[in-house]
């Protein structure tokens, strides 16, 4: 399959998922009582949307398609740019910021990159401010699940990258209860785009599962403080450590939409 037609299957696909998972996030709102909906932002590479509702204190879904040139230094650190620092690229990233402290920030994303060689990466991730051991087994049961249709070793090697990625040196703690996390998946390209798929499908269907049963729930202020915290602990990382804030700011992307994963409010002691 030529590389053109993959980058066009793998665009239209990241677009459809971003009304997928707004139109979920839309009926969440509709459900809690509220007809909060996406406020739709269009730039020249793409159209990011953020929602400010009862259910969702703050959220963002992305949808990118870039071409362009790295610059030279950060190329280094992208495979396939020895030659040439040309690129293409199509993503989608959604990070959802709850406003009860009971639920869980959820946070996705899937890409393809292509430059000399082509590959997927992504994953999915969330960060509780409240321990909750039945929601931690439901979380990662779902996405052990997913996996094991496409590889009974995706969910070990994919969990251990999660907990390896997503982790505050400086703190020497774990930003939440990790997820899958997976980059230059560059294997055999329809069976990665089948599982590229299944990533997305199967967090569209844990956003509800998860919203759902907490999202009703009354919560104290001590609550709400322990959230604001965490919420810090979670800017610290998409500001210091985080790959795709990196990748966006150096890839031409919109500081806007690549910073929409930042929380509505944080604290720090």
């Amino acid at each position: 399959m030529e590389i053109k037609i993959k980058q066009q299957l793998a665009k239209y696909w990241f677009s459809i998922l971003q009304d997928i998972i707004c139109l979920e996030v839309e009926n969440l709102e509709k459900e809690y009582g509220s007809n909060i909906k996406f406020i739709k932002n269009k730039w020249k590479h793409g159209e990011f949307r953020t929602i400010k509702g009862k259910v969702i204190e703050k959220g963002g879904v992305a949808f990118s398609n870039v071409i362009g040139k790295f610059p030279k230094e950060f190329a280094k650190k992208i495979p396939g740019t020895k030659n040439n620092t040309n690129f293409w690229s199509s993503g989608i990233s959604v990070v959802l910021h709850p406003r009860n402290p009971k639920v869980p920030a959820m946070h996705f994303n899937t890409r393809f990159i292509s430059t000399q060689k082509s590959w997927f990466g992504g994953g999915i991730d969330i960060t509780p401010c409240l321990v909750d051991n039945k929601e931690k087994k439901n979380f990662h049961n779902e996405i052990k699940k997913m996996c094991n249709l496409h590889n009974k070793k995706y969910y070990i090697k994919y969990k251990k990258n999660c907990d390896e990625y997503f982790y505050l040196a400086h703190r020497k703690e774990l930003r939440g209860i990790g997820g899958i996390f997976f980059d230059y998946k560059m294997d055999n390209w329809k069976k990665d785009f089948s599982f590229i798929k299944d990533v997305g499908n199967t967090f569209t269907y844990l956003i509800k599962e998860i919203a759902k049963k907490k999202m009703f729930k009354k919560w104290t202020k001590k609550e709400k403080e322990i959230q604001l915290l965490k919420r810090g602990r979670y800017t610290e990382f998409n500001l210091m450590y985080d790959r795709g804030t990196k990748f966006g700011l150096n890839s031409g992307g919109n500081p806007e939409a690549i910073l929409m994963s930042m929380p509505p409010v944080a604290k720090w002691k």
